[in-house]
């Protein structure tokens, strides 16, 4: 269905995201996938002609969709959330926001239309189902669209709403927990739960995502009845990964019961390695509605990537972090691909 010789798929990262690894998988065979959380359509732009100048293989871009109860920042919620991360934006040598500004990401019907017109070979999105109308425009322009679920009643509305194929995502993956339906802590179904459940509620294909990070768990997920696999954390580990050093180096150095779900970075529930600014945050009690938050953490974020410094970073990383031991992105392809059952 799209166009792979593997059926190997790269998580897509929000803004961790890279050329390179995307066509490092696609040209061994699988799916690289570009996160496009944040991206206005000329970036997007920019980004494609980049990818498409690195590999003629099929590739996925994956966007965000929001979330009917995605609140506004009052004020007084943004003042404190901003007292609370002063301390991390002062340790960068920077200073902290007074104001929110009027757009903090761009109108999602932009960046479809903007995915639209690069023509990959797949879209995939997060929290929701993209409306009849984004899916119509994308199957008439011969575009694939993959949903993402964290629960049986996802996937069912996913394939109501026409999406060609599913990810089934387990709480041990990396990142957010992209639940659209209850909220996710009310969505906490791991991946070897979760996969043959949606494998039989569905008869749409099943991609398993979470906590597959070598053969073993390729292996597992197609017994389970997914029809191709997902990796985030061991790609993410790769030199190949926009990740700083400091976020590759503390993946597989954190232990599997190490990873938390955390709201502090973001304001939406995430899996990552506890730090400084997780630890900070949350003990200030101050945490600023999505996508405010977000951008609030942003500011000090990004001096902390140019700096290196994990301490201040999102250490995204999911509950196999242990088992992702190799840095070149070749070497974890290759291992993947030992796991995938031959074809019949």
């Amino acid at each position: 269905m799209l166009g792979t010789k593997h059926p190997i798929v790269l998580g897509p990262f929000g803004g961790l995201s890279s050329v390179e690894l995307v066509a490092v998988v696609s040209e061994a065979g699988g799916l690289g996938s570009y996160g496009l959380y944040g991206y206005a359509p000329d970036r997007i732009a920019e980004t494609v002609r980049a990818l498409r100048a690195a590999t003629d293989r099929p590739f996925a871009l994956n966007v965000w969709l929001p979330l009917e109860s995605d609140p506004g920042a009052p004020t007084a919620e943004f003042t404190r959330a901003a007292r609370a991360v002063a301390p991390l934006y002062a340790a960068v040598g920077a200073t902290v926001p007074t104001a929110v500004p009027d757009a903090v990401v761009p109108a999602v019907q932009e960046q479809w239309d903007a995915v639209l017109e690069a023509a990959p070979a797949a879209v995939s999105c997060v929290y929701g189902v993209p409306t009849p109308d984004m899916v119509s425009r994308a199957h008439a322009r011969g575009i694939a669209v993959v949903g993402t679920a964290t629960t049986v009643a996802e996937a069912l509305a996913l394939e109501e709403g026409g999406v060609d194929a599913v990810v089934a995502t387990g709480f041990e993956a990396a990142g957010h927990r992209v639940s659209f339906l209850r909220g996710p802590e009310q969505s906490l179904v791991g991946t070897m739960a979760l996969v043959p459940q949606v494998a039989d509620a569905v008869a749409v294909p099943v991609i398993a995502a979470g906590g597959i990070a070598d053969r073993r768990g390729v292996a597992a997920a197609f017994a389970l009845g997914a029809a191709g696999v997902q990796v985030g954390t061991a790609f993410l580990r790769t030199r190949q990964s926009a990740a700083p050093e400091s976020h590759r180096a503390g993946i597989p150095a954190a232990s599997a019961e190490e990873t938390v779900l955390t709201r502090a970075m973001s304001g939406r529930l995430a899996r990552g390695i506890p730090n400084r600014a997780v630890q900070e945050i949350e003990a200030a009690g101050a945490i600023a509605p999505f996508p405010v938050q977000n951008w609030l953490t942003g500011g000090f974020r990004a001096a902390a990537a140019q700096q290196d410094r994990g301490e201040l970073l999102s250490l995204w990383a999911g509950q196999a972090a242990p088992l992702a031991r190799e840095e070149d992105a070749r070497r974890v392809f290759e291992e993947l691909l030992a796991g995938v059952p031959p074809r019949r």
